[in-house]
């Protein structure tokens, strides 16, 4: 993804941290913050492979100009030496996959909630002047009205969704306690290169493409969601934490307002990866039953109205862009599995 073009004049000249800046969509931000100027400070999970997650991906020249951090949320004292001069905090480091968090949901509560509290305090600590909070559309659980709009009941129907439940209501308290300018951002399904496993998309992409796979093994075709591709989530965060009008504490939904069901994305993909595989459902991969989350589609029109923000890349489009990156993960051999931290 080059994010060139995603990157607004606001960012530049300015000092920006970004956390959980080696995961997904906190890479593909980190990227867009960098080519449009900004000095951007990136935390990473440390670890002991002295690796940068998807950081390690970027052009060398591109990667030069970042200044990456090994760290944790966790951590209060390097939150706060990390906030000091920044103008704009990106928080998207979380624990997120959702499976793990029914066997280790201490952990969840430890990085996610207790991670955001740091931020927010060493954000407060130094006066920073924006603050953009990720939190995940899981938190409105399955959808009671559709469009989902920020209005909709929370639910945790997961131990992952409470613990975002717990930091946006963090953030909001934040914000009316202690007047923070922090925005809460609210993706829905994001896609796109660099996603792990983890998630649908690409385990059907890599399953429909690897030679070595005879069946696409998938849970539940029926659930149905907001698929964004990450271009258009990357852009939805340069969009909120530049824009002066955007109400502190108060959440924003960023999703494309277009439904899917699984069985339909995974239909698309076979037509695009040429894939004549059978396909076998299987009770693990399914979430237990009254914690699925059956359908979430956005209703984004706060975000439109605050900033312009819209979703312009279709379903169709960003799946061939997908499969295109994997194509050529897998032909060099490369594959890179969830490390389970950051978005």
């Amino acid at each position: 993804m080059d994010g060139s073009n995603l990157a607004p004049g606001p960012y530049a000249g300015r000092n920006v941290l970004v956390t959980g800046a080696d995961g997904f969509i906190g890479s593909h931000l980190t990227e867009a913050l960098t080519r449009g100027g900004a000095h951007v400070t990136a935390l990473c999970l440390y670890n002991s492979f002295d690796t940068l997650g998807w950081l390690d991906d970027l052009a060398p020249d591109l990667r030069a100009r970042i200044n990456a951090v090994r760290g944790d949320l966790r951590d209060a004292a390097m939150m706060q030496r990390l906030a000091a001069r920044q103008e704009v905090i990106f928080h998207l480091g979380a624990l997120i996959a959702i499976p793990h968090s029914y066997v280790a949901a201490q952990s969840y509560v430890d990085t996610n909630i207790l991670g955001t509290l740091n931020v927010l305090e060493a954000a407060r600590t130094h006066e920073t002047p924006r603050v953009v909070h990720t939190s995940t559309s899981e938190v409105y659980g399955t959808a009671q009205t559709v469009p989902i709009d920020e209005r909709h009941p929370l639910q945790g129907q997961s131990p992952y969704s409470a613990t975002k439940i717990g930091a946006d209501m963090l953030a909001e308290s934040f914000a009316r306690a202690h007047d923070l300018p922090v925005a809460i951002l609210r993706p829905f399904n994001t896609y796109g290169p660099r996603q792990s496993e983890r998630a649908v998309i690409p385990t059907l992409i890599r399953q429909a493409l690897d030679p070595a796979v005879e069946a696409i093994r998938i849970g539940d075709l029926t659930p149905v969601r907001d698929f964004t591709f990450v271009e258009d989530t990357v852009a939805a965060f340069l969009a909120i934490g530049s824009e002066p009008s955007i109400l502190h504490g108060a959440p924003y939904n960023a999703g494309s307002g277009r439904a899917a069901t699984i069985a339909d994305v995974l239909a698309l993909l076979r037509e695009i990866c040429a894939c004549d595989k059978r396909v076998a459902l299987e009770g693990r991969r399914m979430r237990p039953a009254n914690s699925e989350v059956r359908e979430l589609l956005a209703d984004a029109s706060r975000l439109t109205a605050a900033t312009g923000w819209q979703a312009q890349v279709g379903l169709r489009d960003g799946l061939v862009r997908t499969v295109e990156w994997w194509r050529r993960r897998l032909a060099d051999g490369l594959v890179r599995r969830e490390t389970g931290y950051a978005t």
